[in-house]
């Protein structure tokens, strides 16, 4: 692959796969994936099988928080804060400026690897439900394609149960 024709956030997500062995390069779509839904709906695949990477800010050391997280579900703050944060700390949303900053990559493509600085991370355990996902490639318009374990693999990050129970 040509890294110097893909956007910045591209090139560096296909030249961490490629050193980490997997056999898939990222896919360009043509349409834009910036949500999980416009991402499955462009892959043709179920909404859960996007692995959307949600960053926080823990505060008040202001570092980035990255839950990678099923598509068809919703992150719950409470249980992540519980899981990332000692005592006294909060976690708080970040906002595209800080996303950008902290991980490299604008709201919309964000990576669950290649980040510019390593975050505190944690997996959804409801990712688990697919043989395959698919996930941000660094661009809203870039995906590729693994398994739950290499998300685990690849991060080093903990599987939690981090999302609100799904909506009747």
């Amino acid at each position: 692959m040509n890294y110097l024709e893909l956007p910045d956030g591209v090139a560096r997500v296909a030249a961490e796969l490629a050193r980490l062995g997997h056999p898939q390069e990222p896919v360009m779509l043509c349409d834009a994936a910036r949500t999980a839904q416009q991402a499955a709906d462009g892959l043709g695949v179920a909404l859960g099988q996007i692995a959307k990477s949600i960053i926080f800010r823990r505060k008040p050391d202001g570092a980035a928080v990255l839950v990678i997280t099923s598509g068809d579900r919703r992150v719950d703050e409470a249980k992540v804060q519980a899981l990332v944060c000692g005592a006294g700390q909060q976690l708080g949303r970040a906002n595209a400026e800080f996303v950008k900053q902290a991980t490299g990559f604008s709201i919309g493509g964000v990576a669950p690897l290649a980040h510019t600085t390593p975050p505190v991370a944690l997996i959804d355990r409801e990712l688990f439900r697919f043989e395959a996902v698919w996930a941000a490639a660094g661009h809203p318009h870039a995906v590729f394609g693994l398994t739950p374990a290499h998300l685990v693999a690849w991060t080093g990050a903990p599987v939690a149960d981090v999302t609100l129970p799904p909506a009747p």
